[in-house]
């Protein structure tokens, strides 16, 4: 082999290297739509007031609970939560995708940050986002993320309903697809619902929502 071959083989094994690592865009072929409070609710502890339990400055939602809160409604008999629920832009059918950058500060464990909601009975979500000891994980099957404490990292979930299925991107790398869980309607939610194992508090940060439709 001549030092040109050898050369540009290096050369073209360098650029592969770098396209394969190369974050890709997933919201690329859909359409964001438009994102405000008209389109959302808080879910948070029955008993306490928004700004106890949320606050949106400067672009970034701002969501904690204790374990010893009250569930969101009087009749739940769900664990404590704080979330946005994104009721304005409920599915039943199509393609659909959730991004948005997320932050959870060190000692928040045994909690969902970010859930597909909506399935066939006897489950209620039809993906989690859960965190635990510091990794960001598929309900508790897979570690998606680890080490993800005191950092932004950027989160793309896409809801084929048609098809049954759910992607996972983080920062731009498909970490996992896995099958839907059915259900007639579903619609996101991102915050911190208490788990098993759920720390005294938990907190997560949002910015740059968007929710998206394939066009």
């Amino acid at each position: 082999m001549t030092s040109f071959t050898a050369m540009f083989c290096f050369g073209l094994s360098l650029f592969l290297m770098f396209h394969v690592m190369e974050a890709y865009d997933p919201t690329k072929g859909f359409i964001s739509l438009p994102f405000n409070a008209s389109v959302y609710e808080i879910q948070k502890p029955y008993d306490k007031q928004e700004n106890q339990r949320y606050s949106f400055k400067n672009g970034v939602h701002k969501l904690w609970v204790f374990a010893n809160d009250k569930p969101h409604t009087t009749t739940s008999n769900t664990k404590p939560r704080t979330e946005i629920a994104i009721l304005g832009y409920g599915y039943s059918s199509g393609i659909w995708e959730f991004a948005g950058d997320a932050y959870v500060p060190k000692g928040t464990t045994g909690v969902t940050i970010m859930q597909v909601f909506g399935a066939t009975p006897p489950h209620a979500s039809t993906l989690m986002l859960r965190v635990y000891n510091g990794n960001l994980m598929y309900y508790r099957d897979t570690v998606l993320l680890p080490n993800i404490y005191n950092q932004w990292f950027h989160v793309n979930v896409i809801h084929n309903v048609d098809a049954a299925k759910v992607m996972v991107y983080i920062n731009g790398q498909l970490k996992m697809t896995a099958d839907g869980r059915g259900g007639a309607s579903h619609f996101f939610k991102c915050g911190v619902y208490a788990q098993t194992g759920d720390s005294p508090r938990m907190e997560s940060r949002w910015k740059n929502i968007k929710v998206l439709k394939h066009a």
